[in-house]
């Protein structure tokens, strides 16, 4: 687990443009929203604080559908598979590296964020920190299982609007769920990235956290736990 943690990570500090996109692109992209709403900060901080805690979930996942694809396309898998290494091993050793990224790009996220564009946090800045490295181990998660279907990597960045911006646009993020249709209301809480959003909420916005939180961090630790398992599901000794 530990040697395939380090192949990973060692793979991607050689790669300069992955790098600059984990860690750059979401405090760049943060800092436009903020002068796109330069005039309603209120706004901002609605949009801009959970953003910080969702950046991870967005990139977490292209990467690693991307690099799983790599993997299996390249050969590498399936040499891996040949080794006395256990499947629950092997996905453990992608968590430990995409999640220690993650806990680096929400450090970097939150620090300019809550420090430099004055966004704020009631119950603070660590714990949206801490549910971004979790949104980032459910992106993870469903980024490996998603690049099962994939046979080029432009297919893996295509699952992007298919998985990813559905959930964006459904989870009340733009839009409060109580004001859309019905049957979308339905179907907003089948997706995990609902349930991450209400808790960033909660992390975010003054009042209790209580029982909600809880159960919202349950939720995506059970979806994370589960789309691990059906990615464990398609790793075959032998590449099809």
């Amino acid at each position: 687990m530990i040697a395939t943690a380090r192949r990973v990570l060692w793979q991607i500090r050689r790669d300069r443009r992955t790098i600059a996109l984990l860690l750059g692109v979401p405090v760049g992209l943060l800092a436009l929203l903020r002068y796109v709403f330069d005039s309603r900060l209120a706004v901002f901080q609605h949009i801009g604080a959970p953003m910080c805690g969702l950046f991870p979930f967005i990139l977490m996942f292209l990467v690693t559908s991307i690099a799983m694809l790599r993997e299996r396309t390249s050969g590498t898998l399936e040499r891996l598979m040949s080794l006395p290494i256990s499947k629950p091993a092997l996905l453990g050793g992608y968590a430990i590296a995409f999640g220690a990224l993650a806990a680096v790009q929400a450090a970097i996220v939150c620090t300019v964020g809550f420090l430099l564009l004055g966004l704020n946090a009631d119950h603070g800045a660590w714990l949206v920190g801490l549910l971004a490295i979790g949104n980032a181990l459910l992106g993870m998660a469903l980024g490996l299982f998603a690049s099962a279907f994939a046979r080029t990597e432009f297919q893996a960045v295509q699952f992007m609007p298919a998985i990813v911006f559905p959930q964006l646009l459904l989870c009340g993020l733009f839009a409060p769920r109580g004001a859309m249709a019905a049957p979308l209301q339905d179907v907003a809480y089948a997706f995990p990235l609902t349930y991450a959003f209400d808790a960033l909420s909660r992390a975010t916005h003054s009042g209790p956290l209580g029982g909600t939180l809880v159960l919202d961090v349950a939720v995506v630790i059970g979806a994370t736990l589960a789309a691990l398992a059906l990615g464990a599901a398609t790793l075959r000794r032998r590449t099809p």
